[in-house]
């Protein structure tokens, strides 16, 4: 159903603000054009939304680069549990910026889901392309004949194209295809500049994203535990894209 402009003009007049924390507003020189929402109206309502979950976390444990990636995270699922659960290599936002500011870097999933779920015009922007093959019959046949599952061919295949170094990986369904990254990592040498390793399940996925966390060389964002969702990820990297376009803006 379609709120009428009257009455979000009304209900966002009347909503409180957040006050946890003093905010400095951009200016119309600064603000971010390509990563925001494309309307004033659908602007409103994620600054709105954001305030809104300032205003009820109180606080945290992230550094300021790192709020804006969990902060819509929250936003995309309204779960505040992600507050906590959500965990960082030390160089995993810069990592990610820096490779999106390369515009020479790629998106590696494991699902079309989050093919299909990042904007293609804040991708283009920065020149990136996206890149699944869960799907290719060749994929499908392979894991039939090794055992596997099409997760785990899916990477295998992404490595052989030349497609996982220096790419940002997403994985938000299959645990096993995480599992597979980190042994492409260690037995084959694979060097992605960011995994964003977010599977959601019953069966490995808190292991799997365990597993990452160990990772010292290789920067990674995992989220704890059974949660996690195509959907995260693709809110993980769109706040990567928002902060590579608040450098590019500052620069």
């Amino acid at each position: 159903m379609n709120t009428p402009t009257h009455l979000y003009t009304r209900m966002s007049t009347t909503m409180p603000m957040a006050t946890s924390a003093p905010m400095t507003m951009p200016t119309p020189e600064t603000a971010n054009v390509i990563t925001e929402q494309l309307t004033a109206a659908g602007r409103a309502i994620e600054h709105d939304s954001f305030a809104v979950i300032d205003r009820e976390v109180l606080s945290h444990p992230y550094m300021p680069e790192q709020w804006p990636i969990v902060r819509r995270m929250i936003h995309a699922n309204a779960d505040f549990d992600f507050n906590g659960l959500t965990d960082f290599h030390p160089q995993a936002v810069e990592r990610g910026v820096t490779s999106i500011l390369s515009r020479a870097t790629r998106v590696v999933a494991d699902v079309e889901m989050i093919c299909v779920g990042l904007s293609a015009p804040r991708l283009g922007h920065f020149g990136m392309s996206t890149h699944q093959f869960i799907s290719d019959p060749d994929v499908i046949e392979q894991a039939k004949a090794e055992g596997t599952t099409r997760a785990v061919q899916a990477m295998r295949k992404a490595h052989r194209l030349g497609l996982i170094d220096g790419a940002i990986v997403g994985i938000g369904n299959a645990p096993t295809a995480l599992i597979e990254i980190v042994r492409l990592i260690h037995e084959e040498g694979a060097r992605p500049a960011l995994v964003v390793g977010m599977p959601v399940g019953f069966v490995s996925a808190a292991e799997s994203k365990d597993l990452m966390a160990l990772e010292t060389d290789v920067p990674w964002i995992v989220i704890r535990g059974r949660k996690g969702g195509s959907t995260l990820v693709v809110a993980a990297i769109h706040a990567l894209l928002g902060l590579a376009e608040a450098r590019e803006l500052a620069a």
